[in-house]
């Protein structure tokens, strides 16, 4: 392996010893500010809509694992140029070190509730890792660090003997401290155990049990209950926040009478009710998966607010996440009388942390970008005129009413059937108003009405079946609802951006 390898190699290391030095620190004085998920959020909350909707299309839920991983690449080559400038010039490699170092200080401390500590996990982390590259370029063979214009190394070096010893100390020193800020991470273990050892109370009002019927009758569909670790998650998070329930406090303030403050225990002693609502994104495109049914249990925001009494020019609620999201939320959804929770369960268990334990927002009929908080800790009482939520900033609307939506699941896309008879299944949704037909069009043939399941409220989605007489052949498959207002699901295709997707969702077959 030549020197200019071997200096890549050192560049590496002492990023990898950088990173797991400043996670280390950042165990202790502040953990979200440890500079990699510092800088990841900062991405997050700079990413364009549809840079957003690709990475959502193309990952689905992993695309915090890739964004991770490409930050890591990323880091990897920027370490390996480092090491080779530095061993030319010491001052260009140590430059581009330092300039890492100050962005991940900068992206710690302009995140919402940052710590007066959190650039030191960054500062701390580049001046080990300036160290560490130091030692190493000083042991590789036939010539160290060159500080002379020319760039050239000196003749003299310990061997590559030498440097691989020094390399594997590196190397088992980032491990250590990579598994020792693991090992600190206490919180994350604490908060899950104080999760799993909560024990629900007994609801108030108890959801109505479901009806015969509510299953879609063709195997292969969705469950109606969308089960807790397979529910779609969609959040700004780039780890997940870890709320210790016995300090968390939620603020109602703003254009209120009364400002009012309640603890989880305050929770744990209210009239909470259950409700199943299905929860929709508003980055679901057409046929999406990005949707799920859950039994919630929580209190009705609407007695909350009616503590506070907002004021008669207020008309909508910004609430906040601990990790600094925030939602706009109209006044009005949150207290008439549909179920509108500060949830603290999930089909009768905890609420899990990736979806905002230990309390989140619920409300039916709007997607989850204005109304769904996870992690909640603020509700401000304000007007649409004078504050702007997340993603309002960000190009979406102000307001995310849920559209009429339906999808093909079975068969799925580009199936090979054979010829006869066909069950084909599917769901479809329409929050607050409900689905009251189903209709399948086979290529460019009259539509047909599909059997509905039981309906279990109009906040949760109805699943559909047809039976298709199957012929020989390349076929198109395409399916419409009609909520209750009378409304039909429009056949034009709009972007997701800026309130929701619209369209039919269709899918092509071979019948044998």
């Amino acid at each position: 392996m030549g020197s200019g390898l071997l200096a890549a190699l050192a560049g590496i290391l002492a990023a990898a010893t950088t990173l797991a030095v400043a996670q280390l620190v950042a165990v202790v004085l502040s953990p979200q500010a440890a500079p990699l998920i510092a800088v990841g959020a900062a991405f997050i909350d700079a990413t364009p809509p549809a840079l957003k909707d690709f990475a959502i299309a193309t990952f689905g839920t992993n695309d915090k694992l890739a964004l991770l991983v490409s930050m890591s690449v990323v880091i990897a080559v920027v370490a390996a140029v480092a090491g080779v400038l530095a061993r030319r010039r010491w001052a260009l490699g140590a430059g581009v070190v330092l300039v890492l170092a100050v962005v991940g200080a900068v992206a710690a401390a302009v995140r919402p509730n940052a710590s007066p500590f959190a650039i030191v996990p960054s500062l701390v982390g580049g001046a080990v890792g300036l160290l560490t590259l130091r030692f190493l370029l000083s042991r590789l063979p036939g010539g160290g660090l060159s500080t002379s214009p020319s760039g050239e190394a000196p003749a003299h070096g310990l061997g590559r003997r030498s440097f691989l010893a020094a390399a594997l100390v590196t190397a088992a020193v980032a491990t250590a401290a990579g598994v020792g800020a693991q090992l600190l991470g206490a919180a994350t273990q604490t908060v899950e155990a104080a999760r799993r050892a909560l024990r629900l109370p007994a609801p108030f009002r108890k959801a109505k049990p479901l009806p015969a019927g509510v299953e879609s009758a063709v195997e292969g569909s969705e469950p109606f209950v969308t089960p807790n670790d397979g529910f779609y998650r969609i959040d700004t998070a780039l780890t997940i926040p870890q709320v210790d329930a016995d300090s968390w406090r939620l603020r109602v303030h703003g254009l209120v009478e009364e400002e009012v403050e309640i603890s989880f225990q305050d929770l744990l002693e209210a009239d909470l009710v259950e409700s199943w609502v299905t929860l929709t994104c508003v980055s679901n495109v057409v046929g999406g998966d990005l949707a799920g049914n859950a039994k919630w249990l929580g209190l009705p925001i609407r007695e909350l607010l009616a503590r506070a009494r907002p004021t008669t020019d207020a008309d909508m609620v910004l609430s906040t996440s601990i990790d600094g999201f925030t939602a706009s939320t109209p006044l009005t959804a949150l207290t008439d009388d549909r179920d509108a929770l500060l949830a603290i369960g999930m089909n009768d268990e905890p609420l899990p942390a990736v979806h905002g334990y230990p309390v989140r927002m619920v409300v039916p009929g709007l997607y989850g970008f204005v109304s769904a908080t996870k992690w909640v800790v603020d509700l401000e009482v304000t007007r649409y005129a004078d504050a702007r939520a997340y993603w309002t900033d960000r190009g979406w609307s102000e307001k995310g009413p849920i559209k009429t939506a339906s999808r093909i699941e079975v068969p799925g896309p580009f199936a090979r059937i054979p010829a006869g008879q066909v069950a084909i299944g599917g769901t479809a949704w329409a929050q607050q108003r409900g689905i009251t037909a189903v209709e399948v069009q086979v290529d460019d043939g009259d539509w047909a009405l599909a059997t509905l399941a039981t309906e279990a409220s109009v906040d949760t989605w109805r699943q559909w079946s047809f039976v298709w007489d199957a012929t020989p052949g390349l076929h198109q498959l395409t399916v419409r609802a009609t909520d209750a207002t009378g409304e039909v699901q429009t056949a034009e295709r709009v972007d997701t951006v800026p309130d929701g997707a619209t369209g039919q969702h269709s899918i092509s077959v071979t019948v044998d």
